[in-house]
């Protein structure tokens, strides 16, 4: 698989690395910057959540408190909210912006989100696609070049995270979205707050912005392999 090289990947994957570092960079800088800040009205992360909730008139989402933090998640299939020890309790803008964020998705879900309700379905897909692809390229390869359509459906297999993260996408956009408007239309939250959750937000959303470009990069190698071998052989 080594001896298969595209000088263009060189360049393509010099830049992804650049773009992963900025964005774990970025999320961490803003983060700790605004862990720093407290809520002028010492909103704590589970307040935050249930304000969000509350402003779209959804009540029947359960909020749970986790080990951790900033591993916060909101889980479709029981409809629960689960923030970490760390942001249920804390009342920095951080952690308020966070939580509210995970409250988007809650009410994505009660509003029957389209683009939430694919991705939803997608992730079984994406899982079983994605344990299949890499093993049938490898084996592919190792095959005479008659085999080559072992790596083609490899490569198809894999254009399916691909895909997920495409999905995924819009609709964190759209959770950070909904978030920062309740919080807006709560009054908990001034303008220079919102700007700061604003920040924190488009920071954790370019993470997002990095996972595709990762993803892009892996599938132009994978086809970039493919289309070498079918010239050498």
């Amino acid at each position: 698989m080594f001896y298969y090289y595209d000088s263009s990947y060189f360049f393509y994957a010099i830049i992804t690395t650049a773009i992963m570092f900025y964005a774990h960079l970025k999320v961490k800088t803003t983060f700790n910057k605004y862990a720093n800040i407290k809520c002028r009205k010492n909103i704590t992360g589970l307040f935050s959540a249930e304000s969000v909730l509350m402003q779209n008139e959804v009540d029947n989402v359960v909020i749970s408190q986790i080990p951790g933090k900033y591993n916060d998640y909101y889980d479709p299939k029981t409809n629960k909210i689960c923030l970490s020890e760390f942001v249920y309790y804390d009342n920095s803008i951080t952690s308020a912006s966070v939580a509210a964020h995970e409250a988007g998705h809650a009410v994505q879900y009660s509003r029957n989100y389209t683009f939430g309700k694919i991705r939803q379905g997608f992730v079984p897909i994406v899982q079983i696609c994605s344990n299949l692809s890499t093993p049938l390229v490898f084996l592919g390869l190792f095959l005479p070049w008659n085999f080559n359509f072992i790596v083609d459906l490899g490569i198809i297999l894999f254009s399916t995270s691909v895909i997920f993260h495409l999905i995924t996408l819009p609709v964190e956009l759209d959770a950070s979205r909904r978030a920062l408007s309740a919080l807006e239309c709560s009054g908990y939250f001034d303008g220079e707050e919102l700007l700061a959750a604003k920040r924190v937000l488009n920071a954790a959303a370019f993470t997002y912005v990095a996972s595709l470009s990762s993803s892009f990069m892996y599938l132009f190698r994978l086809i970039a392999i493919s289309n070498s071998r079918k010239k050498n052989d």
